[in-house]
């Protein structure tokens, strides 16, 4: 028996759409691009056409490609293309063929590699020595010069060009290679200016969408929302001392900008970080990362359930006050933080139970590290990566982009909507911070002059506004002492009107959102006499439910009719026949189900079990969720079975998206098909699933969306029996 996890461990998840060698028509912005930044774009699919089996992040094979297919000639991409594929299969090391490029060294005496490099102190020689991962060489002496211009070496390590050579000697402590030269990945340096006066060229939503194609990503698959989400992953690596968090479903490309990006960041998962590697080593006294990294990310930060409280503690101070202090000396750094982990729950059921941090480990539960963070960004909004999400258009090399940015850390736009807006005054100084930096930073990526449109701004404003209030909205809940100030999120524009904002999770759950909180009307706000009178957005009380009585429009649930054990039958060519009425009666209620039917694997067979899947969606409530357990067989056709895998991955991101959260067994024994319930029934499926005539071409088929109209294939029965209860 295989689990579906491990069943797609063995394909890649990526290659549900084979790609062509024909090249990607160009499009209007595509053409404008290149105009105005010729040499340093480059076309983004041709990562994946160089990448091969070298595993290096996207910016070292961008790098590359700069150098030789920054170009929108396709007899220039071409070679380009040749070029590259050259350089990585004559130079980069392959960490399983590692003896291989050693002996080659040895056989020419020098040869140059790409590896990535990392470099210690040996105190007892006096020395440094650099150790090539790859490769798997260390002790390797490197100049003391070499290091100094090149700190990140000492700590993380730095993707680089390096010549190496070998010399024999009969001294057993001498190590035989030898660092002839070494060149870190990255572009020797950017014209900022040049940058500015081409970013006038574009309106704002190309520029966005220039922006979104630069990090690898398809604008035409994104909405104006979504477009600033991804976006507000690239704040760490333009703004000093910027604290995100982003939380939500596996898959949707959370730790992506993080490890691909840039150069100037780095991600870690969260069981490696100690306050010596992250701050400063008291027995060496060498500061950590944060000393050297424009942003260090933390993968998997809610996973890791074991912490060590002195880290909690000594970030709090960091994430506050940009210093920390250990012994007796006090150091300051300018290093963003992005937290990034993976939810299990729905945001309603989090919001009916917890709160939004629900996943972080305890210790960071604590509201005064939560109040640290300046941007909570919505991961549940993000749809899981899909092939078609890719770009296949030009966008910046993204280490030219990443220098751009870098020059940019410096530059503090977040005043910049004071022309047109005024924050409301309970906004705590913390509160304010984190709105001012997040808008800031995005200030910097789309409007990077600093000059904008009022429009322009209210957006960027507004969504800095809903990013700090998620973040202080879960304090409340965690905290409930810190109610006795209640902050009024919004702002008022040039005429005196003022404009509240709202998370988009509070919006669709007001209910759920607001429970258990005080309602407490804010009538003195502080925002002047011309402030309304409303209830506190943030603690407002739910709004009363509607009766039946008053809304003789809508129909009252029918009384539900006791259900039976027995068994039905059904002829072939029969219609009407629906899961709502076949099988919904006797799962709803359950909160554990197991779904057995050996074939899953066609297309419309996945149609029939996301149909399932929505049906006990719909019935539950939003704050519930229910275990859905699928046993099925592995397709035995090589040639079909990743479609089946990809298929099955779909419909349970799809499924877990809104709290069925489907689990998926393969196994080849199985023949039965039946549902069993913990509540306490067994359905067996004469047919299975798959009870209805394949649909028709015809795309407007009523067939295709109301199971109703479809027509039986063949005649079945289903046997309906209660079972014991389970004991747990």
């Amino acid at each position: 028996m295989t689990n579906l996890e491990d069943a797609l461990g063995e394909i890649d998840v990526l290659a549900a759409a084979e790609a062509t060698d024909a090249a990607p028509e160009k499009s209007a912005l595509d053409d404008k691009i290149n105009e105005h930044f010729a040499g340093a774009v480059v076309r983004k699919d041709l990562v994946k056409a160089v990448r091969g089996n070298a595993v290096v992040p996207s910016y070292v094979l961008e790098y590359l490609l700069g150098q030789y297919a920054a170009s929108d000639d396709e007899a220039t991409i071409q070679a380009g293309i040749d070029s590259v594929r050259q350089i990585l299969a004559t130079h980069y090391v392959n960490r399983n063929e590692h003896m291989l490029v050693k002996s080659e060294i040895r056989r020419k005496g020098r040869h140059r590699v790409i590896d990535k490099v990392t470099v210690t102190l040996n105190e007892k020689n006096d020395v440094h020595e650099a150790e090539f991962e790859n490769l798997q060489v260390k002790g390797v002496i490197i100049d003391d010069v070499t290091v100094k211009q090149n700190p990140k070496l000492l700590v993380g390590g730095v993707w680089c060009i390096c010549d190496i050579e070998y010399f024999h000697s009969d001294d057993q402590r001498v190590v035989p290679w030898i660092l002839g030269s070494l060149k870190p990945i990255q572009v020797a340096g950017v014209d900022v200016d040049h940058y500015y006066e081409a970013r006038e060229a574009f309106t704002t939503e190309e520029w966005i969408d220039l922006l979104m194609q630069s990090i690898g990503l398809n604008p035409e698959q994104f909405n104006e929302r979504g477009k600033l989400i991804a976006l507000t992953r690239l704040i760490p690596f333009v703004e000093r001392n910027y604290n995100v968090v982003e939380l939500g479903p596996k898959g949707t490309g959370k730790s992506h900008t993080f490890s691909e990006f840039s150069p100037n960041g780095i991600l870690l998962s969260g069981g490696e970080v100690t306050v010596a590697k992250l701050f400063v080593n008291n027995a060496s006294g060498r500061i950590g990362l944060v000393g050297y990294w424009d942003c260090v990310a933390f993968d998997e930060f809610a996973a890791n359930r074991r912490t060590d409280q002195n880290l909690v503690n000594v970030m709090k101070n960091y994430l506050a006050n940009k210093s920390f202090s250990r012994g007796t000396s006090i150091y300051g750094a300018d290093a963003s933080m992005a937290f990034i982990g993976n939810t299990t729950h729905t945001v309603p059921y989090m919001l009916k139970n917890s709160d939004l941090f629900d996943e972080l480990p305890d210790a960071y539960r604590d509201p005064a590290w939560l109040d640290r963070i300046h941007h909570y960004i919505p991961g549940w909004e993000v749809a899981p990566i899909r092939s078609e999400m890719f770009s296949n258009g030009y966008g910046f090399v993204v280490d030219y982009l990443a220098e751009i940015l870098r020059a940019k850390r410096s530059e503090d736009f977040s005043d910049k909507y004071t022309d047109y807006f005024t924050l409301d005054t309970s906004i705590s100084t913390r509160d304010q911070d984190g709105i001012r930096k997040t808008f800031s930073g995005l200030m910097k990526l789309v409007h990077p002059t600093g000059e904008a449109n009022e429009n322009e701004i209210r957006a960027l404003l507004e969504f800095a506004i809903e990013g700090r209030k998620r973040v202080k909205d879960s304090i409340l809940r965690i905290d409930a002492t810190m109610r006795d100030n209640p902050v009024h999120f919004r702002y008022a524009d040039k005429t005196g009107v003022w404009h509240d904002v709202a998370t988009l999770e509070e919006s669709q759950y007001p209910q759920l959102y607001r429970r258990d909180w005080d309602a407490r009307p804010d009538t003195d706000a502080g925002s002047g006499e011309d402030a309304p009178t409303a209830p506190h957005p943030t603690l407002a009380p739910a709004p009363p439910a509607t009766s039946l009585a008053a809304a003789p429009d809508v129909p009252a649930e029918p009384t539900p009719t006791p259900l039976a054990e027995g068994h039905r039958d059904f002829n072939a060519g029969q219609k009407g026949v629906s899961y709502e009425n076949l099988l919904l009666p006797y799962l709803r209620g359950a909160s554990k189900i197991t779904i057995t039917d050996p074939y899953i694997r066609m297309p419309h067979q996945g149609r029939n079990l996301a149909d399932l899947l929505s049906l006990l969606a719909t019935a539950k409530d939003d704050a519930d969720e229910i275990d859905v357990l699928l046993v099925t067989t592995e397709e035995p056709n090589a040639e079909f079975k990743q479609r089946q895998l990809l298929m099955l991955k779909s419909i349970k991101d799809a499924s877990d998206a809104v709290g069925a959260r489907l689990a998926v067994q393969l196994d080849d024994t199985i023949h039965d098909r039946r549902i069993e319930t913990n509540h306490g029934w067994r359905i067996d499926l004469g047919k299975g699933l798959d009870i209805w005539q394949r649909p028709s071409d015809n795309p407007f088929d009523f067939g295709r969306n109301r199971q109703e109209f479809r027509m039986i294939s063949s005649a079945f029965t289903v046997h309906y029996m209660r079972m014991g209860l389970p004991h747990d």
